[in-house]
Protein backbone atom coordinates (compact mmCIF):
# COMPACT_ATOMS: atom_id res chain seq x y z
CA UNK A 1 0.00 0.00 0.00
CA UNK A 2 1.02 3.36 -0.88
CA UNK A 3 1.67 6.22 1.43
CA UNK A 4 0.72 9.64 0.59
CA UNK A 5 3.36 12.58 0.28
CA UNK A 6 2.55 14.43 3.15
CA UNK A 7 2.45 10.94 5.68
CA UNK A 8 6.09 10.24 4.67
CA UNK A 9 7.47 14.18 5.28
CA UNK A 10 5.71 14.18 8.27
CA UNK A 11 7.84 11.05 9.69
CA UNK A 12 10.60 12.63 7.97
CA UNK A 13 10.24 15.76 9.98
CA UNK A 14 9.13 14.03 13.44
CA UNK A 15 12.95 11.91 13.13
CA UNK A 16 14.50 15.09 11.83
CA UNK A 17 13.48 17.09 15.16
CA UNK A 18 14.17 14.23 17.23
CA UNK A 19 17.57 13.49 16.30
CA UNK A 20 17.84 17.40 16.73
CA UNK A 21 17.00 17.17 20.64
CA UNK A 22 19.62 14.64 20.79
CA UNK A 23 23.70 14.94 21.89
CA UNK A 24 25.83 14.15 19.15
CA UNK A 25 29.34 13.55 19.72
CA UNK A 26 31.94 13.38 17.07
CA UNK A 27 34.17 9.97 17.58
CA UNK A 28 37.25 11.80 15.80
CA UNK A 29 38.02 15.29 17.22
CA UNK A 30 40.77 15.74 14.77
CA UNK A 31 41.55 13.62 11.52
CA UNK A 32 39.42 10.34 11.15
CA UNK A 33 42.00 7.73 9.98
CA UNK A 34 42.62 6.62 7.05
CA UNK A 35 40.00 8.79 5.27
CA UNK A 36 40.81 10.92 2.70
CA UNK A 37 37.61 13.08 2.15
CA UNK A 38 36.95 15.75 3.71
CA UNK A 39 34.67 15.78 7.23
CA UNK A 40 31.02 16.70 6.34
CA UNK A 41 27.95 16.32 7.29
CA UNK A 42 26.24 12.27 5.86
CA UNK A 43 24.38 12.49 2.67
CA UNK A 44 20.69 11.22 2.41
CA UNK A 45 20.48 9.20 -0.72
CA UNK A 46 17.44 9.91 -3.15
CA UNK A 47 16.02 6.76 -2.19
CA UNK A 48 13.71 6.99 0.50
CA UNK A 49 11.21 3.03 -0.68
CA UNK A 50 9.95 2.02 2.65
CA UNK A 51 10.36 5.30 4.65
CA UNK A 52 13.59 4.35 5.11
CA UNK A 53 16.08 7.12 5.27
CA UNK A 54 19.45 6.11 4.25
CA UNK A 55 22.88 8.06 4.93
CA UNK A 56 25.79 7.10 2.52
CA UNK A 57 29.35 10.02 2.11
CA UNK A 58 30.01 9.00 6.02
CA UNK A 59 33.35 11.17 6.65
CA UNK A 60 32.90 12.25 10.46
CA UNK A 61 31.32 9.43 11.94
CA UNK A 62 29.48 10.39 14.69
CA UNK A 63 27.46 8.98 17.74
CA UNK A 64 24.09 10.27 18.70
CA UNK A 65 23.31 9.78 21.89
CA UNK A 66 19.42 8.83 23.65
CA UNK A 67 19.28 8.43 27.32
CA UNK A 68 16.37 6.89 29.46
CA UNK A 69 12.86 8.84 28.92
CA UNK A 70 11.55 10.43 31.45
CA UNK A 71 9.71 8.31 34.05
CA UNK A 72 11.60 5.21 33.07
CA UNK A 73 13.76 3.69 35.67
CA UNK A 74 17.63 4.01 34.39
CA UNK A 75 19.05 0.47 33.73
CA UNK A 76 22.54 2.10 33.41
CA UNK A 77 23.30 0.13 31.00
CA UNK A 78 25.02 1.25 27.27
CA UNK A 79 24.25 -0.15 24.34
CA UNK A 80 25.64 1.29 20.97
CA UNK A 81 23.52 0.66 17.86
CA UNK A 82 24.82 0.13 14.36
CA UNK A 83 22.10 0.43 11.94
CA UNK A 84 22.35 -2.04 8.34
CA UNK A 85 22.85 -0.80 4.61
CA UNK A 86 25.50 -3.21 3.15
CA UNK A 87 28.75 -1.16 4.17
CA UNK A 88 27.07 0.86 1.04
CA UNK A 89 24.14 3.33 3.13
CA UNK A 90 23.12 3.33 7.09
CA UNK A 91 19.55 2.82 7.48
CA UNK A 92 19.44 5.45 10.01
CA UNK A 93 15.82 5.63 11.00
CA UNK A 94 14.72 1.86 10.46
CA UNK A 95 18.07 0.56 12.00
CA UNK A 96 19.07 3.36 14.26
CA UNK A 97 16.64 6.18 15.37
CA UNK A 98 13.52 3.98 16.09
CA UNK A 99 15.52 0.99 17.75
CA UNK A 100 18.01 3.94 20.33
CA UNK A 101 14.23 5.30 21.30
CA UNK A 102 12.95 1.87 21.69
CA UNK A 103 15.89 0.88 24.19
CA UNK A 104 15.52 4.18 25.94
CA UNK A 105 11.89 3.41 26.80
CA UNK A 106 13.21 0.34 27.95
CA UNK A 107 15.73 2.39 31.01
CA UNK A 108 18.60 1.57 28.24
CA UNK A 109 21.26 4.00 27.28
CA UNK A 110 21.32 4.17 23.40
CA UNK A 111 23.99 5.76 20.81
CA UNK A 112 23.17 5.35 17.20
CA UNK A 113 26.59 5.03 15.36
CA UNK A 114 26.86 6.40 11.91
CA UNK A 115 30.22 4.77 10.93
CA UNK A 116 32.09 5.24 7.69
CA UNK A 117 29.97 4.28 4.20
CA UNK A 118 30.34 3.51 1.55
CA UNK A 119 32.41 0.58 1.26
CA UNK A 120 35.03 1.36 4.20
CA UNK A 121 34.75 -1.23 6.19
CA UNK A 122 38.29 -1.27 7.69
CA UNK A 123 36.70 2.23 9.00
CA UNK A 124 33.29 0.95 10.21
CA UNK A 125 35.34 -1.53 12.41
CA UNK A 126 37.81 2.03 13.58
CA UNK A 127 34.89 3.74 14.31
CA UNK A 128 33.18 1.38 16.57
CA UNK A 129 35.96 0.23 18.58
CA UNK A 130 36.29 4.53 19.11
CA UNK A 131 32.39 4.67 19.89
CA UNK A 132 32.96 1.56 22.62
CA UNK A 133 35.88 3.55 24.49
CA UNK A 134 34.46 7.03 23.98
CA UNK A 135 30.88 5.74 25.49
CA UNK A 136 33.35 3.45 28.53
CA UNK A 137 35.27 6.55 29.16
CA UNK A 138 32.34 8.65 29.73
CA UNK A 139 29.75 6.01 31.61
CA UNK A 140 30.17 8.39 34.40
CA UNK A 141 28.37 11.38 32.74
CA UNK A 142 25.39 8.93 31.50
CA UNK A 143 25.48 6.94 35.18
CA UNK A 144 26.66 3.53 33.05
CA UNK A 145 27.76 1.82 35.94
CA UNK A 146 26.89 -1.75 34.14
CA UNK A 147 27.78 -3.08 31.07
CA UNK A 148 28.41 -1.84 27.84
CA UNK A 149 27.27 -3.53 24.82
CA UNK A 150 26.37 -3.68 20.83
CA UNK A 151 23.10 -4.15 18.92
CA UNK A 152 23.47 -4.27 15.28
CA UNK A 153 20.82 -4.98 12.18
CA UNK A 154 22.32 -6.97 8.74
CA UNK A 155 25.83 -5.17 8.03
CA UNK A 156 25.43 -3.51 11.32
CA UNK A 157 25.08 -6.77 12.70
CA UNK A 158 28.67 -8.04 10.72
CA UNK A 159 30.27 -4.96 12.67
CA UNK A 160 28.64 -5.56 15.85
CA UNK A 161 30.20 -9.37 15.08
CA UNK A 162 33.36 -8.08 14.62
CA UNK A 163 33.52 -5.48 17.78
CA UNK A 164 32.75 -8.66 19.52
CA UNK A 165 35.95 -10.88 17.94
CA UNK A 166 38.43 -8.75 16.97
CA UNK A 167 39.16 -5.59 20.33
CA UNK A 168 42.59 -7.17 20.56
CA UNK A 169 43.11 -5.95 17.76
CA UNK A 170 45.07 -2.27 17.68
CA UNK A 171 43.35 -0.52 13.78
CA UNK A 172 44.42 3.04 14.49
CA UNK A 173 46.68 5.04 16.54
CA UNK A 174 45.14 6.73 19.82
CA UNK A 175 44.22 9.62 20.05
CA UNK A 176 43.38 10.65 23.63
CA UNK A 177 42.94 8.67 27.03
CA UNK A 178 40.01 7.30 25.83
CA UNK A 179 41.98 4.78 23.86
CA UNK A 180 43.66 3.13 26.87
CA UNK A 181 40.33 1.56 27.53
CA UNK A 182 38.93 -1.41 26.31
CA UNK A 183 36.99 -2.08 23.29
CA UNK A 184 35.52 -4.91 23.56
CA UNK A 185 31.81 -5.28 24.09
CA UNK A 186 30.33 -6.94 26.96
CA UNK A 187 27.15 -8.47 24.85
CA UNK A 188 25.74 -8.17 21.19
CA UNK A 189 22.68 -8.72 19.71
CA UNK A 190 22.51 -9.61 15.99
CA UNK A 191 19.62 -8.92 14.06
CA UNK A 192 19.47 -10.74 10.95
CA UNK A 193 23.04 -10.26 10.28
CA UNK A 194 25.17 -10.34 7.11
CA UNK A 195 28.50 -11.46 6.10
CA UNK A 196 29.09 -13.67 8.82
CA UNK A 197 29.47 -17.01 6.37
CA UNK A 198 32.09 -16.16 4.13
CA UNK A 199 34.59 -19.13 4.83
CA UNK A 200 34.55 -22.04 2.82
CA UNK A 201 31.28 -23.87 2.09
CA UNK A 202 29.35 -20.74 3.85
CA UNK A 203 31.43 -21.23 7.23
CA UNK A 204 32.30 -18.45 9.34
CA UNK A 205 33.85 -15.62 8.20
CA UNK A 206 37.80 -16.33 8.82
CA UNK A 207 38.17 -12.73 9.97
CA UNK A 208 36.26 -13.45 13.27
CA UNK A 209 37.93 -15.40 15.92
CA UNK A 210 35.06 -16.73 18.26
CA UNK A 211 36.75 -18.14 21.87
CA UNK A 212 35.84 -18.01 25.24
CA UNK A 213 36.32 -14.08 26.07
CA UNK A 214 34.06 -13.42 23.15
CA UNK A 215 30.72 -11.92 24.80
CA UNK A 216 27.76 -13.13 25.10
CA UNK A 217 25.67 -12.83 21.70
CA UNK A 218 21.47 -13.07 21.32
CA UNK A 219 20.98 -13.84 17.39
CA UNK A 220 17.69 -13.81 15.73
CA UNK A 221 17.09 -14.83 11.48
CA UNK A 222 14.78 -15.87 9.85
CA UNK A 223 14.81 -18.94 7.07
CA UNK A 224 13.56 -16.85 3.98
CA UNK A 225 16.45 -14.46 4.59
CA UNK A 226 19.01 -14.35 1.96
CA UNK A 227 22.03 -14.25 5.14
CA UNK A 228 20.00 -16.36 7.28
CA UNK A 229 22.96 -18.71 7.32
CA UNK A 230 24.98 -16.29 9.21
CA UNK A 231 23.29 -16.44 12.22
CA UNK A 232 23.18 -20.18 12.27
CA UNK A 233 27.35 -20.32 11.81
CA UNK A 234 28.30 -17.77 14.33
CA UNK A 235 25.81 -19.49 16.62
CA UNK A 236 27.49 -22.69 16.15
CA UNK A 237 31.26 -21.00 16.62
CA UNK A 238 30.00 -19.61 19.78
CA UNK A 239 28.26 -22.99 21.15
CA UNK A 240 31.67 -24.73 20.28
CA UNK A 241 33.60 -22.00 22.17
CA UNK A 242 30.92 -22.65 24.92
CA UNK A 243 30.22 -18.70 24.85
CA UNK A 244 26.31 -18.07 26.17
CA UNK A 245 24.20 -17.61 23.04
CA UNK A 246 20.77 -17.41 22.31
CA UNK A 247 19.56 -17.94 19.05
CA UNK A 248 16.27 -17.24 17.58
CA UNK A 249 15.33 -18.52 13.93
CA UNK A 250 11.71 -17.91 12.38
CA UNK A 251 10.36 -19.71 9.36
CA UNK A 252 9.04 -15.92 7.75
CA UNK A 253 9.92 -12.44 7.79
CA UNK A 254 12.40 -11.88 5.29
CA UNK A 255 15.71 -8.85 5.94
CA UNK A 256 15.35 -5.32 6.75
CA UNK A 257 12.49 -5.01 8.91
CA UNK A 258 13.58 -3.59 12.27
CA UNK A 259 11.02 -3.38 14.95
CA UNK A 260 8.00 -1.84 12.61
CA UNK A 261 4.52 -3.62 13.27
CA UNK A 262 3.29 -5.80 10.65
CA UNK A 263 6.10 -8.11 9.78
CA UNK A 264 6.05 -12.07 11.83
CA UNK A 265 9.50 -11.54 12.49
CA UNK A 266 9.47 -7.76 13.72
CA UNK A 267 6.66 -8.30 15.81
CA UNK A 268 8.49 -10.98 18.04
CA UNK A 269 12.45 -10.84 18.40
CA UNK A 270 11.67 -7.10 20.22
CA UNK A 271 9.98 -8.96 23.48
CA UNK A 272 12.73 -11.98 22.91
CA UNK A 273 15.56 -9.35 23.16
CA UNK A 274 14.40 -7.58 26.43
CA UNK A 275 13.97 -10.56 28.32
CA UNK A 276 17.71 -11.73 27.01
CA UNK A 277 18.96 -8.06 27.34
CA UNK A 278 17.68 -7.84 31.55
CA UNK A 279 19.27 -11.46 32.42
CA UNK A 280 22.30 -10.78 30.91
CA UNK A 281 22.79 -7.42 31.89
CA UNK A 282 21.70 -8.87 35.55
CA UNK A 283 25.08 -11.00 35.05
CA UNK A 284 22.83 -14.29 34.61
CA UNK A 285 23.88 -16.65 32.00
Amino acid sequence: MKHPLWLFCIIMSSFSSVAQQQTVIHLWPGAVPGETAAKKAAVPTPDTSRHVIRLTDVTDPILTVYTPKAGVPDLHTGIVVCPGGGYSILAINLEGDEIAQWLSGLGYTAFVLQYRVPQKEKGALQDVQRALRIVRSRAKEWQLNKQIGVLGFSAGGSLSARAATLYEQHNYTPVDDADALSCRPDFALLIYPAYLDKGPQRTLTPELTVNAQTPPMFLFATADDTYGNSALVMAGALRDAKVPVELHFYAHGGHGYGLRPGNPAADVWPALAEKWLRRITAGQP
